[in-house]
């Protein structure tokens, strides 16, 4: 999750700006927890060739 489009319920600014400490609490929080955020498209796009790779092997190898 990224902060870009989330507004604060304390002041009403993008959170991303950090404009009140809630603000930087809550957007330090989420790029403490965030980590690297993969779109379930990719995800699925990655275990299909996954999935096409070892049934090519399989025939090459059988």
């Amino acid at each position: 999750m990224t902060c870009e489009h989330l507004v604060c319920a304390n002041c009403a600014g993008p959170v991303n700006e950090g404009r009140c400490p809630v603000c930087r609490a809550s957007r330090e929080r989420i790029h403490r927890e965030g980590g690297i955020s993969v779109p379930p498209v990719v995800l699925a796009a990655l275990v299909t060739l996954i999935v096409i790779a070892a049934v090519v092997a399989q025939r090459l190898a059988g």
